[in-house]
């Protein structure tokens, strides 16, 4: 059983489409800004117009909660195991009932997990892959346990509480995120999320497979974007995944004064990178 994707499209074109593919735990409205200026970046440069798409991961803002039958089977400790190949056969349905074979797929953080599945499952709908401020390897245990953790406190609660460390800022952190304006931004993003939407993506991240061996199967033109000062996922990290790519065309961009959320702290940036890798899928 696969999962019914909703979507949003920000511009109708031609060709081969870029879907853009959310992080946890907001929703694809993060990708506004990014999306609008890849929209004005092509008008500059005089780059036919082509579809661009921002499919709501299921949980994330008012989408679909998938039932228990369309996750799949729960481990002991609550993690759904097949989940994330449940919902990446979901966004296929959705590219081909849009009346397309193939897509150039970016994804940023957990978003990147269905990109990577993606290139598993369906190497030949895969014309482009970015993989913005992410990971390949699954979850350790403490990661896991942290996850399950975050799921049950919102389960329990009925609260989005658990994840409102997302919108706080750290001296560590970029000049966007300690902004006034981004904090003010992100927390109205997080208030808007559902604690059981929440809930079902930390299950279904946590019980994700280890997907490194899908990195030497990437041949097509790729994109990796980095944050300079992202915690998780930095540019030493994102280096690693280049590196096991078999692609001859992957370049990396590493975004300075910037954390995890790259396409909100810098839209126009991480814009200029993905039109980057949309103008070599068409050479």
């Amino acid at each position: 059983m696969t999962m019914t994707i909703e979507n949003t499209t920000y511009r109708d074109g031609f060709g081969i489409p870029l879907v853009l593919i959310h992080a946890f735990p907001i929703d694809h409205r993060m990708w506004d800004e990014c999306a609008h200026a890849i929209c004005d970046l092509s008008a500059l440069n005089d780059v036919p117009p082509f579809s661009i798409y921002a499919p709501e991961m299921p949980g994330a803002g008012m989408s679909e909660i998938p039932t228990a039958a369309a996750s799949g089977p729960a481990d002991p400790d609550g993690a759904y195991p097949q989940a994330l190949e449940r919902m990446t056969q979901g966004y296929a349905d959705l590219l081909k009932s849009l009346g397309h074979t193939k897509a150039i797929w970016v994804g940023l953080s957990m978003g990147g997990y269905v990109a990577l599945m993606m290139q598993k499952l369906h190497p030949e709908m895969v014309a482009g892959i970015a993989l913005c401020d992410t990971k390949a390897q699954g979850d350790t245990d403490h990661s896991r346990e942290k996850r399950l953790n975050i799921a049950q406190q919102c389960e329990k609660t009925n609260s989005i509480e658990p994840v409102m460390g997302f919108a706080h800022a750290t001296k560590n952190d970029s000049s966007v995120k300690q902004s006034a304006a981004f904090i003010r931004r992100f927390t109205a993003w997080l208030n808007e999320q559902r604690p059981e939407g929440v809930a079902w993506r930390e299950r279904m991240a946590a019980g994700r497979p280890d997907l490194s061996d899908v990195l030497p199967q990437i041949t097509v033109p790729a994109a990796i974007v980095s944050g300079e000062l992202d915690p998780s996922s930095p540019p030493k990290s994102m280096k690693e995944l280049q590196r096991a790519m078999s692609s001859t065309s992957a370049s990396f961009t590493t975004i300075q004064d910037c954390g995890h959320f790259s396409a909100v702290e810098h839209p126009e940036q991480v814009a200029r990178a993905l039109l980057d890798l949309v103008s070599r899928v068409h050479d």
